[in-house]
């Protein structure tokens, strides 16, 4: 560890995140359902506002989503969940996810892939851009 004090009230990490494999699986397996979330950590003092941009191989992408992680708090956003107008992304189709925040912020990216009893649990962390 460096000799540079931290001050938990810093903010910490980038403020464009890429993410270029999303997929959410379209079928469950027994009790837990397949899902895939953004893991958002914001160490700073302020609200981050983050943008959220879903982007497909073979259709225009979805612009426009919001989200807020309070200031010195984490946030799962649950890709299913996520809407630009009465758009939603749909199920077993692939896509990329770019996220774009007015303060510095942390993004992992999970999926918990269910589609048989051996699940699976996947995470890794996003690109930084910025």
């Amino acid at each position: 560890m460096s000799n540079q004090s931290i001050s938990p009230s810093s903010s910490h990490g980038h403020t464009y995140w890429v993410i270029p494999d999303g997929y959410i699986p379209p079928d469950s397996c027994g009790t837990l359902e397949s899902h895939e979330s953004i893991c958002v950590l914001n160490t700073g003092g302020a609200d981050a506002a983050l943008e959220i941009t879903i982007y497909f191989e073979d259709r225009e992408p979805l612009e426009n989503i919001r989200a807020v992680v309070p200031a010195r708090r984490t946030k799962h956003i649950r890709t299913a969940l996520l809407r630009s107008g009465e758009e939603a992304i749909p199920a077993g189709v692939p896509y990329a996810i770019a996220v774009a925040s007015d303060v510095p912020v942390i993004l992992q990216y999970s999926r918990l892939d269910t589609t048989q009893p051996e699940l699976a649990l996947m995470s890794v962390m996003g690109y930084p851009l910025l």
